[in-house]
C-alpha cells in the first residue's frame, strides 16, 4: 500500500490580490449585493476621515456598522410610525397638563415608558370632547413605536366600517390576524357615532380578543355607564367592561374643550388689536 506524506499532498496556492484601482469599484459592488446603502454612501468620507486621524481598520470598521445600524433603525422607526396611521403627530411635551383637569402628568409620563404595553393592560381615555383625549393617545402611540411596538390608530367608526368590509369581502379572518399581530390597538372616538348590530358585534370581537394577550388604548367621549349605546345591550357591555377594566389605566377629563377655550383667545386678541 502506498503511502503518501502530507508534504507531497500540499499544493501551494498562487495568493492573488486584487489591483488597486479595482478596490473601489469591487467595494461598491460588494455593499450593494448585501444591501448596505448608508456603508456605500458614507465609507469613502469615513476612510479619508479615519486616515486623517490615524485610526486603524477596527475604529473605521466600527464607526461605518455604527452608521449603518443608526440609519436602519431610523428608517425601522419611521415605518412603524407610517404603519401605526396617526392623523398627526403629536407628543407629551405639547400637551397643556395644566389645562387639564385632574389629570396626572406623572401618571401619563409613566405610560410613555410603555411597560403597562409589555405588560399586557390597557388605557381609556373618558371625557368631554376637546380635551385632549385623542392628543394623549396619538403621543403614546408614538411613544411605544419609538419603542420598537407595533401600534395601529383607528377611530372607532374606520375601524367598524374596515371590519364590515372585510367580513363582505371574505377577509375577515385576514383582517383579525393582522389586528393580533399589534402590540397596542388605539381605538379613538368611541361613542361618537352609533353603530349597527354587526358592527357592534365586530367591535366586541376585537376588544374581547385582545383581553390579557395584546394591549388597548380607547378614547371615548361617554363614561362606562353609557357604553351600552354602543354595544346595544346590557349583556355585551358588561362583558366587554369586565375584560376591558380588569388590567387597565383610566383617566376621566372633563375639563373645558381645548379647541373653546384656543377660540376665545383668539376672539379676545382680535379685538384687543382692533381696538
Amino acid at each position: 500500500v502506498p503511502t503518501f506524506v502530507n508534504s507531497t499532498c500540499c499544493f501551494l496556492k498562487e495568493e492573488k490580490t486584487v489591483p488597486q484601482q479595482q478596490t473601489p469599484l469591487l467595494l461598491t459592488t460588494n455593499l450593494k449585493a448585501l444591501r448596505l446603502p448608508t456603508m456605500l454612501a458614507e465609507h469613502a468620507k469615513l476612510a479619508g476621515e479615519a486616515a486623517d486621524s490615524n485610526q486603524d481598520y477596527l475604529q473605521y470598521l466600527l464607526r461605518l456598522t455604527e452608521l449603518e445600524l443608526a440609519t436602519r433603525s431610523a428608517n425601522a422607526l419611521q415605518a412603524r410610525i407610517k404603519q401605526a396611521g396617526f392623523p398627526v403627530q403629536k407628543d407629551l411635551d405639547a400637551f397643556d397638563f395644566s389645562a387639564a383637569t385632574g389629570l396626572s402628568k406623572q401618571k401619563v409620563l409613566e405610560l410613555a415608558r410603555c411597560q403597562w404595553i409589555d405588560q399586557r393592560s390597557n388605557c381609556c381615555f373618558l371625557g368631554s370632547s376637546g380635551t385632549g383625549k385623542t392628543h394623549l393617545a396619538v403621543a403614546l402611540g408614538l411613544a411605544a413605536c419609538r419603542l420598537g411596538k407595533r401600534v395601529r390608530f383607528f377611530t372607532a367608526a374606520t375601524l367598524v366600517n374596515r371590519l364590515e368590509e372585510a367580513q363582505k369581502q371574505y377577509q375577515l379572518d385576514r383582517f383579525l390576524k393582522q389586528l393580533d399581530k399589534l402590540d397596542l390597538l388605539i381605538c379613538d372616538e368611541l361613542g361618537y357615532l352609533s353603530f349597527n348590530r354587526t358592527g357592534a358585534e365586530l367591535l366586541f370581537q376585537v376588544f374581547a380578543d385582545r383581553y390579557e394577550r395584546a394591549s388597548l388604548l380607547i378614547t371615548s367621549n361617554l363614561p362606562f355607564s353609557e357604553w351600552q349605546q354602543v354595544f346595544q345591550g346590557e349583556r355585551m357591555t358588561a362583558a366587554l367592561l369586565d375584560r376591558l377594566t380588569h388590567h387597565c389605566e383610566i383617566f376621566e377629563m372633563n375639563g373645558e374643550s381645548y379647541r373653546f377655550r384656543e377660540s376665545m383667545k383668539e376672539k379676545k386678541t382680535g379685538r384687543s388689536k382692533r381696538a
